[in-house]
């Protein structure tokens, strides 16, 4: 039995709390998912976050955004790089999500970044996930 992908649950926390209109998240904590909540949070998908104690270690609480009518910012989240099949991405072909509407993030040397900011940089490295 293979070990359940942490990046993936933390998405498809986001994505099911998101669908079912709730104003929070919780989620168990990591470094990386602490990156992807900072960036997803530059961006404008959520609102803020915190790191605090729970019962079996840190959570970080993400507030969920919704637009005037509670439609939804996040229309969409999706993990691109697995445990089971990396995909890496060359600064020539770094990923664009609905036509750069959405938002790619990238794992590089220089740690989590958007595609946008690896285009910039003119950085490659591994796509960990879009967000639109």
């Amino acid at each position: 039995m293979s070990m359940t992908d942490p990046i993936a649950d933390m998405l498809t926390r986001i994505r099911n709390a998101s669908s079912a209109r709730h104003s929070q998240v919780e989620i168990p904590t990591s470094r990386m998912k602490l990156e992807i909540t900072r960036l997803i949070a530059e961006q404008g998908y959520i609102g803020k976050f915190e790191v605090k104690r729970g019962e079996h270690g840190d959570v970080i609480i993400i507030d969920l955004k919704y637009g005037k009518n509670r439609e939804r910012v996040i229309s969409g989240i999706k993990r691109v790089s697995k445990p089971g099949r990396r995909i890496y991405a060359r600064k020539e072909t770094l990923p664009k999500v609905l036509g750069g509407l959405g938002t790619a993030i990238i794992s590089t040397s220089r740690g989590l970044i958007t595609s946008a900011e690896a285009q910039r940089l003119g950085l490659g490295g591994e796509v960990i996930c879009f967000i639109w």
